[in-house]
């Protein structure tokens, strides 16, 4: 049973729709909206209220890809959430491979940076109680049928994870979908590196696979927003993509099935949709600890 939890990305697509499922569970009390627009997050607040009968909602203003906001939400979060679903995510916006501050990538900012030091002021500030999930992605070990070649690490060092970090290892690329997956690769390790260094927390990737409904593409260029949810209507009628609903499901079924194990990271057995599977079975390097701890590693070069 998780009595309070923390979403982030959660006014829309995969995060508004797991807070519904999450109000319907029994023995959920709280459910906080991290929201970088306090607008949109009034509006889904309202919204969730009104299709769940519940008042449980509250907003935490919160940008993962600035550690500043990340920092000043956990401040301001008044109280430990038992349960953190890492959502907010996509492909970065338009200029993906420009540097913040911090000197990451913004793809790499919003899906992993963020979510990195948001994990670890939680658990620092004792936050952070029982469960950690994280949105992964099938695009981790590639997939064929979105054109995503599998992540090809030469060496798997420090080094080397940097350079995805920081963009280096894509070299110009004008397509949001190369540092993706390996984005994602990284942050599984990630997962399973830190699940290492707290047991008594279960730290689950949990890929909501392909989903309809999302806003994931809608910071692409015009042309290839029309070719990917072109292709992702094509692929539903085909059965090789799933609902909305369906991909929240999985959110909710990851924090609450303690038989997935702490560190793991579940996804589609094959393809897109269908049945969850350990993806360590594979990719076997995803179980590689001295890779885990690399990427680990790689990653606080950057969070200052």
């Amino acid at each position: 049973m998780l009595k309070s939890i923390l979403i982030t990305g959660a006014n829309a697509g995969l995060g508004k729709e797991s807070a519904k499922q999450l109000a319907q569970k029994d023995g959920v009390e709280k459910i906080y909206l991290g929201c970088r627009n306090l607008e949109k997050a009034e509006l889904a607040k309202r919204e969730l209220e009104r299709e769940t009968g519940k008042f449980i909602f509250e907003i935490l203003l919160i940008d993962v890809s600035d550690l500043n906001s990340v920092r000043e939400a956990v401040a301001t979060l008044p109280e430990p959430v038992e349960g953190l679903v890492m959502n907010a995510g996509g492909t970065g916006g338009k200029r993906f491979h420009d540097k913040t501050k911090d000197g990451v990538t913004q793809i790499f900012a919003v899906n992993l940076l963020g979510h990195v030091a948001l994990t670890e002021e939680l658990l620092k500030a004792k936050k952070l109680t029982k469960t950690a999930l994280y949105a992964g992605s099938e695009a981790a070990r590639g997939v064929k049928e979105m054109g995503m070649k599998r992540p090809d690490l030469k060496t798997s060092s420090v080094d080397e994870f940097a350079s995805i970090c920081n963009g280096v290892f894509f070299g110009k690329t004008n397509d949001a979908t190369v540092p993706y997956g390996p984005i994602k690769y990284m942050a599984a390790l990630w997962m399973s590196s830190i699940a290492r260094q707290y047991p008594d927390i279960r730290f689950i990737t949990m890929s909501p696979g392909a989903t309809t409904g999302t806003e994931g593409f809608n910071t692409l260029s015009p042309v290839k927003q029309y070719v990917m949810k072109g292709m992702m209507k094509v692929m539903l009628c085909l059965g090789k993509v799933h609902k909305l609903e369906v991909g929240a499901e999985r959110y909710v079924d990851g924090l609450f099935n303690k038989s997935y194990k702490s560190g793991g990271f579940y996804a589609s057995q094959s393809g897109l949709t269908g049945p969850i599977g350990d993806q360590a079975t594979i990719f076997a390097d995803l179980n590689n600890e001295t890779f885990q701890d690399n990427a680990n590693e790689a990653i606080h070069r950057f969070i200052k």
